[in-house]
């Protein structure tokens, strides 16, 4: 059996997917999965061992240069060039319809109700009603499960990626026990207090770690020299593939991250991880794993308010006060109690 699963982006999106081709593989053996989904994540599929065939869009870039048809075309006639057993969109938003529309096979989907855009359902020949309060891992669990009608499994999401070879780190990593800090989200309003993280960046030197900053966008890079500035122990790393990343994060003693792609990342390998939510819902949207934490604001009743400004009485700015809420030391002990529970491990 060959199924397409349509999921463009992003990154903790498309991270929150891989538990539902779990069970899939397990429930019919032999499964295959081809992938469309963005260049700019093409790694995260192919971590997953039931992923056969990854076919790359490039919306993001054909919006800004439309004219490079031929580019266009030649996605659209890899695309078609098989007819699937099934064509799931787990995206569900105009973009991933369009995509799945153009696919050969039977068209799965959620109904009206459930799709992230309204309109997104009209590409789907069959519909499933699929409730949003609850975790995106589960919503994508059972679509797959009616989709290739096997019953849903009650265990806790298995991302498929213990058994991956992943290769050995590029980087000289410290000679000391290590962390990795995620400081860098989408939104700005997301981050830490950047007094926060150098707080936190003191503390772990004083209990003997290094620390190490990812980052991925010029502006991040910058965020993360600031912070790890006048720190012998903290390291902004040089750019670095998702693979590279998550390499990066398997050899770590833990990782302390806002709510970002790599947060679940960390979280789906099993990493200690600690992730601080103040805009966002972890009920909804949390990274998930076995040793994971989430540490959300207190005292503020707007939020989550899912908003990129943030709003409070004559305030307003991209510094979000609630994040103000989580202090150096909560995090900090957050963060040994469940490297503590990896160790009891």
């Amino acid at each position: 059996m060959r199924v397409l699963i349509v999921k463009l982006t992003s990154m903790g999106d498309l991270v929150q997917a891989l538990p539902a081709l779990t069970d899939a593989q397990r429930a019919i053996p032999g499964i295959e999965f081809d992938w469309a989904v963005d260049e700019s994540f093409t790694e995260i599929p192919s971590w997953h061992p039931a992923v056969i065939k990854i076919l790359n869009t490039a919306h993001r870039r054909w919006r800004k240069h439309w004219w490079q048809v031929g580019e266009i075309k030649q996605f659209i006639g890899q695309l078609r060039s098989v007819r699937y057993d099934a064509v799931i969109d787990a995206q569900t938003n105009l973009k991933s319809a369009v995509v799945t529309a153009l696919s050969k096979g039977k068209k799965h989907g959620p109904d009206g109700a459930s799709v992230r855009e309204w309109g997104a359902q009209l590409a789907y020949r069959k519909r499933y009603a699929l409730p949003k309060n609850q975790l995106a891992i589960d919503r994508w669990r059972q679509l797959f499960a009616g989709v290739l009608n096997y019953s849903l499994p009650t265990d806790s999401p298995d991302f498929g990626l213990t058994g991956v070879d992943w290769p050995a780190p590029n980087i000289k990593l410290p000679d000391s026990p290590f962390l990795v800090f995620v400081q860098n989200a989408s939104w700005s309003n997301k981050r830490w207090h950047d007094s926060h993280w150098r707080q936190l960046i003191e503390t772990a030197g004083e209990q003997g770690y290094a620390v190490l900053l990812p980052w991925g966008s010029e502006l991040e890079q910058r965020q993360a020299q600031l912070l790890a500035e006048g720190y012998e122990h903290a390291q902004v790393l040089p750019k670095l593939t998702l693979t590279e990343l998550a390499v990066l994060l398997r050899a770590s003693d833990g990782a302390i991250c806002v709510d970002t792609g790599l947060a679940h990342v960390s979280a789906a390998l099993d990493v200690p991880t600690v992730t601080l939510y103040g805009a966002t819902d972890p009920h909804l949207i949390g990274a998930t794993g076995s040793q994971s934490i989430h540490l959300e604001v207190e005292g503020y009743a707007c939020a989550p308010c899912y908003k990129r400004i943030c709003q409070v009485e004559d305030y307003r700015g991209e510094v979000a006060l609630c994040m103000k809420t989580l202090g150096v030391a909560q995090v900090w002990s957050s963060l040994l109690s469940v490297m503590e529970q990896d160790d009891d491990g």
